[in-house]
């Protein structure tokens, strides 16, 4: 059997879906449905491996949204980034952090999507972060050699790919908050919504309270869609009540899946949790997690960190 793997998206984002990707694409297979709806696509991960015809990929980011229009209007190619990250990944490779943050500068002053890409691979740990200004604030990674050739080949194969599969479908990047585009869905539309994670992590763009989580959760429980919802469940220190106060209801079907993220300072601030993946309709179950390997999980990263 051959083993799957993942198409993965150039940008990189914290909580990025990459490995439950294909889990939702197989809950999907349950339901026929006209356009699949993103009311927070982000990187766009679950949407370029399910690989609808017909999409909605709506996000707040106005850089992801004109990173994926550049791309679906040929602006943006595997040659013009290939170039582009070999002639300032070899600036990068000269002057060090110096570069990085003019670099930065130079985006925060006039934005465009080459060089949101460069920042998006070159900050601290791929986070997508910007102020109350909108001004992207992450910092350097420290990797003055971070564009090698090799890594240069791989995200320009990256972007090659995804050109190919926005090219064969009927897909549609806007900038939009999540209200606006739930209210517009209708009962042909199938809903993937990938919030941010209340309490973990957000920025300026995707900033989230609970007032959010409970309007989001009304406004999928009233949608005509089938929907699947993704959010956090728990981990070794706390569990996710917002589970409990919105998403109780029978009508609704909870799975959970295992998950790492390598987002946050140092070794020990990385830990396991389960995801969380709702739907108002019963999918083919994934194979669930029960009690006992939830505990192993914790367990064998804590021995492995």
């Amino acid at each position: 059997m051959t083993s799957y793997i993942p198409l993965v998206p150039p940008l990189k984002c914290q909580g990025i879906k990459t490995k439950l990707a294909r889990e939702i694409h197989r809950m999907s297979l349950a339901v026929e449905f006209d356009r699949w709806v993103e009311p927070f696509c982000g990187s766009a991960v679950v949407a370029f491996n399910v690989q609808p015809p017909k999409a909605l990929l709506s996000d707040s980011n106005i850089h992801i949204i004109k990173f994926y229009r550049d791309i679906q209007a040929k602006r943006l190619a595997p040659a013009t980034v290939r170039e582009f990250l070999s002639e300032h990944g070899d600036q990068l490779r000269e002057k060090g952090q110096e570069y990085y943050y003019a670099m930065r500068e130079r985006f925060n002053n006039a934005p465009d999507s080459l060089t949101f890409l460069f920042l998006n691979r070159s900050c601290f740990n791929g986070v997508m972060r910007f102020n109350s200004s909108g001004r992207f604030n992450v910092p350097y990674c420290h990797k003055p050699d971070r564009f090698a050739r090799a890594y240069i080949t791989k995200i320009a194969n990256q972007v090659r790919r995804i050109s190919e599969v926005i090219a064969q479908s009927d897909w549609t990047f806007q900038v939009a908050d999540f209200k606006t585009t739930l209210k517009a869905s209708s009962a042909s539309d199938f809903v993937y919504a990938d919030p941010p994670y209340l309490g973990r992590h957000v920025d300026y763009f995707n900033s989230w309270s609970e007032e959010d989580d409970a309007e989001l959760a009304e406004l999928l429980r009233t949608t005509p869609a089938r929907f699947i919802v993704s959010t956090w469940h728990s981990n070794e220190f706390r569990t996710n009540e917002m589970i409990a106060k919105h998403w109780s209801d029978p009508a609704f079907h909870l799975f959970t899946r295992a998950h790492f993220y390598h987002v946050g300072a140092s070794e020990e601030l990385r830990h396991p949790m389960l995801e969380a993946l709702i739907s108002n309709y019963r999918p083919a179950p994934p194979t669930e997690v029960t009690t006992s390997e939830q505990l192993s999980f914790f367990e064998q990263a804590a021995s492995s960190a």
